[in-house]
């Protein structure tokens, strides 16, 4: 019952204002729902940079705590997308590298071609990219399928497993989410308003015509 007593009130206020009014406080409305998605989508960004920033430490349990608080950001505002998501480079460094080390211990009949490989593009390359991966590849390719054991072949780490990505809603019930919410309403109504000012018009003026 209370609820419909606001609408009815809300419908009382609106009847009693006129439509440049409406236009205003529209134009206010809009411009803090403006501000408010703003504000939403910094505080995803300061979530994914301390994210960025806690994975260059290697401390796992940060790294999982910044991933739930990232989580549970996104998941519970709008205009909080991720894009393409937030790689864990250097937990994915970590991982290549412990994979590149294991690799430079293991010598096959053709000797250590890992570590020929390696000393190869590690040079050409900063990071362990899909780049220096895909250059190491091409080198071990130039060796015969024999030249080692297949249970001492090299497991490179899945890059995707350290891309993370959330859905953002597309609507969420925070400040963003209900002032963009009136504004769509007043902007309905100005449209009503103005559409239903029109139609009067033409209709007076054909019957003033037919008089």
């Amino acid at each position: 019952m209370s609820s419909r007593k606001h609408i009815s009130n809300f419908w009382r206020w609106v009847k009693n204002i006129k439509t440049w009014q409406l236009v205003i406080i529209f134009i206010l409305v809009s411009f803090l729902a403006a501000t408010f998605l703003r504000l939403n989508n910094i505080g995803m960004e300061q979530r994914r940079d301390a994210l960025v920033a806690v994975d260059k430490t290697g401390d796992q349990a940060q790294i999982t705590a910044r991933l739930g608080d990232l989580r549970d950001y996104v998941s519970a505002h709008m205009n909080t997308d991720l894009g393409h998501g937030v790689p864990l480079q250097a937990s994915y460094d970590r991982a290549v590298e412990v994979a590149r080390q294991a690799a430079l211990n293991t010598t096959g009949s053709a000797g250590n071609i890992y570590k020929l490989a390696d000393e190869y593009c590690k040079p050409q390359f900063r990071a362990y990219s899909t780049a220096y991966l895909n250059c190491f590849l091409a080198q071990l390719n130039k060796y015969p399928s024999d030249a080692i054991d297949t249970d001492q072949q090299i497991k490179w780490p899945d890059a995707n497993l350290y891309m993370y990505n959330f859905v953002s809603p597309v609507w969420s019930p925070d400040l963003a989410g209900w002032t963009v919410l009136v504004s769509l309403v007043l902007l309905i109504i100005i449209i009503v308003r103005i559409i239903s000012s029109i139609i009067l018009r033409i209709i007076l003026r054909t019957r003033y015509r037919n008089a």
